[in-house]
């Protein structure tokens, strides 16, 4: 493929992430399944890990993690001695983004990325993005981060707060889509971008919660099928090319994997405490695990703890297998952001981040949706706790303390990971459980795509490259 310089307008494209969805699910969406039909659709081959962030960033670069550098949705920052997940600056991306490639074509190609991850700092002309406000005496409050910065007051002036609540927690659910989505025609119908990325998180809830197959996920599908049929008739109406695609499909799983402790069992991982609470002690460790749901970055501080990591790993079960150099470079995953060590889950299994040996020794960020502090992806956050008979009395006093303006702690999320029915990050087992790519461009698409084609194909519909 390559880029050429045109003075004609390029043909206007609306990017749908819509997260999990797979063939089987197609079925249970009659508008995006009759965009498929008029359209093409085909199998989508995602990268390891298949995840948000390492996904998204690959669409846009057209490299493979290996080379953007996003490993994960977050890892070990050695220069900090810290782990950090769920960053949101696009310095952290690296290559060529689809709009540097689009602007070498067509000088002034506008983009807006409307909640696509690492949206902060990226060279696009209309920004909207999660950003609670922190207040100084620790209050979180839901908002959201605009450029240009006067979007702000006329988004959450027409449609409300951004619903962060209902984006992550167990509060989590369609009415995020639908902030979103309204944002989405808004933005379309107003600043009329040449690109929009538009990210739909609905299916990621209740597949994650109950499964797959359960009825609650179909109708989760069904649900925001129906809420995307205005965005889709606005766009038949502006003329866009409408794609859309997913970046996972989500597996049935039962079987959670407490990685970290087993390399604490094994004198790997080291812990210090304060107020009796246990906080991961990485600068110390000779080896711990970011967990990111069916994969894990196993870092090892010295070469010598190598052998030792391994054999504390292998044979343990819901591994199904460790990735060392070798098969780090085979995967798309050698780069220096990794692990010494990437397991990977077996079909049915997922990775916890914990590392206490002890509920009563857990951090109180433990308890709370707090993804910034815990050293892992944690989906029990997706949950309350069904083990406390107080855990709604206790969210409606907190509630209630937030009403007021005071400070408030909602210390609801259960330490029992076993209830998570959903997970992802390996590749599928076939295409019915993997991801696809829509067009509504008839004959667009091959027999199958790979996630680095994605930006080509893009550029292609958009008439920007041959």
């Amino acid at each position: 493929m390559t880029t050429q310089r045109t003075s004609a307008p390029p043909t206007p494209l609306l990017l749908l992430d819509v997260v999990g969805l797979t063939p089987r699910l197609l079925g249970r969406m009659p508008h995006l399944d009759a965009l498929a039909r008029s359209g093409s659709h085909t199998p989508l081959d995602t990268v390891l890990p298949a995840v948000t962030c390492s996904v998204q960033s690959t669409f846009l670069t057209g490299a493979p993690p290996s080379d953007h550098g996003v490993v994960g949705n977050g890892w070990y920052f050695r220069e900090l001695g810290d782990v950090l997940l769920w960053r949101q600056h696009n310095g952290l991306v690296g290559g060529d983004k689809i709009w540097d490639a689009a602007r070498r074509a067509h000088p002034g190609y506008t983009v807006a990325n409307i909640c696509w991850w690492y949206a902060m700092g990226a060279d696009t002309d209309i920004t909207v993005t999660p950003r609670p406000v922190y207040y100084a005496d620790g209050r979180k409050e839901p908002d959201c981060y605009t450029r240009p910065p006067e979007l702000h007051d006329e988004l959450t002036g027409r449609f409300g707060t951004f619903p962060l609540f209902q984006y992550w927690g167990p509060g989590a659910g369609l009415t995020s889509s639908r902030w979103i989505i309204d944002a989405t025609r808004h933005i379309n119908r107003t600043r009329h971008p040449d690109l929009t990325l538009c990210y739909l998180p609905h299916l990621d809830y209740d597949l994650q919660r109950f499964g797959p197959d359960d009825p609650r996920s179909l109708k989760a599908a069904a649900d925001l099928d129906e809420a995307l049929a205005p965005l889709l008739e606005d766009a038949e109406a502006e003329g866009r090319t409408v794609v859309a695609l997913s970046e996972y499909g989500i597996a049935p799983v039962d079987h959670p994997v407490d990685i970290n402790r087993a390399l604490r069992r094994a004198g790997l991982l080291e812990v210090h405490t304060q107020d009796g609470m246990e906080y991961l002690d990485p600068m110390a460790s000779r080896a711990f695990a970011v967990a990111d749901h069916q994969i894990a970055h196993v870092y090892v501080r010295r070469p010598d703890d190598l052998a030792v990591t391994r054999a504390a790993l292998e044979g343990m079960p819901g591994i199904e297998r460790i990735l060392a150099d070798d098969g780090k470079k085979r995967s798309g995953l050698d780069h220096p952001r990794s692990g010494e060590l990437v397991a990977i889950a077996e079909p049915n299994a997922w990775f916890t981040y914990y590392y206490w040996l002890d509920d009563a020794r857990a951090p109180d960020f433990a308890r709370l949706v707090d993804i910034h502090r815990k050293p892992g992806y944690d989906p029990a956050e997706l949950f309350m706790d069904p083990s406390d008979p107080y855990v709604k009395v206790r969210a409606a006093t907190a509630l209630a303390r937030k009403r007021l303006g005071l400070r408030y702690r909602m210390a609801v999320v259960p330490l029992d990971p076993s209830a998570v029915r959903g997970s992802h990050g390996r590749l599928p087992l076939g295409d019915d459980e993997g991801p696809l790519v829509i067009c509504s461009i008839p004959h667009a698409l091959g027999d199958r795509l790979a996630a680095t084609d994605v930006k080509p194909l893009l550029l292609r519909l958009a008439g920007l490259s041959t």
